[in-house]
C-alpha cells in the first residue's frame, strides 16, 4: 500500500494538510500517519486551534518508510529554535523516500541542503533566503503559484494546498487520470 508521513509541529497549517490526509486513505488506499520532531510528541494546536495528539516522532517515521514525507509548514518554522530535520530527511531521502515541504515546511527541506540542486518554489525567494541558513538553490528557485515537483522533491507555497497534495498522490503512484479527477473535483465550484 502507497504510505504518506506527515510531518507536523506545534502551530501548523491546518488546511495544508487537509486534502491528504481527508482523502488519502478513505478515497485512494494511501496509508498516511502523522510524526513530529517534538521531544516527548504530546499534544500541541494547529494554526486554528485544533488540538492534536501526535504520538510518533521522527525515528518512528524513518522505521516506517513512507514512500513520501511531508513536512507541513506552520509557525514554528520560521523561529530560531525550529527543529532541525537535517539528517532526518537525508536519511529518508536515502532510504527512497520523496520528499515534500510546503510554506515554512519548505524551510526544513532548504535547511538540510535539498533544495540546492533541483527546481523548486516555496513562499518566495527571499522567504528562503531570510529564513533557512545555508540554503544555496536560489538559481533553481521558480516562482510559481502551484507545487514544484523535481527528482523526487516537491515543494509549494502555503498558498497551493490542492497541487501539493496533487503532487504528492503522484509521487506515490497514483494514476494520473484519478489525480486529475481529484483535482477536477475540487476546482469546480471556482470554475
Amino acid at each position: 500500500m502507497p504510505s504518506i508521513g506527515l510531518i507536523l509541529t506545534p502551530g501548523f497549517a491546518d488546511w495544508e494538510y487537509a486534502f491528504i490526509a481527508g482523502t488519502a486513505a478513505p478515497y485512494y488506499g494511501i496509508e498516511t500517519r502523522f510524526f513530529t520532531p517534538m521531544q516527548g510528541q504530546g499534544q500541541f494546536r494547529s494554526m486554528g486551534g485544533l488540538a492534536v495528539t501526535v504520538e510518533d516522532g521522527l525515528q518512528q517515521c524513518l522505521d516506517w518508510r513512507p514512500d513520501v514525507v511531508a513536512v507541513i509548514g506552520g509557525t514554528l518554522w520560521e523561529q530560531r529554535d525550529a527543529p532541525d530535520l537535517n539528517s532526518f530527511l537525508r536519511t529518508a531521502r536515502a532510504n527512497g523516500a520523496g520528499i515534500a515541504g510546503i510554506c515554512g515546511g519548505t524551510l526544513a527541506l532548504a535547511r538540510a541542503g535539498l533544495l540546492d540542486t533541483v527546481a523548486h518554489t516555496s513562499n518566495g525567494a527571499e522567504f528562503l533566503q531570510d529564513n533557512a541558513a545555508g540554503y544555496h538553490g536560489g538559481a533553481l528557485y521558480q516562482a510559481s503559484p502551484r507545487a514544484v515537483a523535481s527528482e523526487g522533491i516537491i515543494t509549494a507555497a502555503g498558498t497551493a494546498p490542492l497541487s501539493f497534495t496533487c503532487a504528492v498522490f503522484a509521487a506515490v503512484g497514483l494514476a494520473p487520470e484519478t489525480i486529475a479527477e481529484f483535482q477536477s473535483m475540487l476546482t469546480a465550484e471556482s470554475a
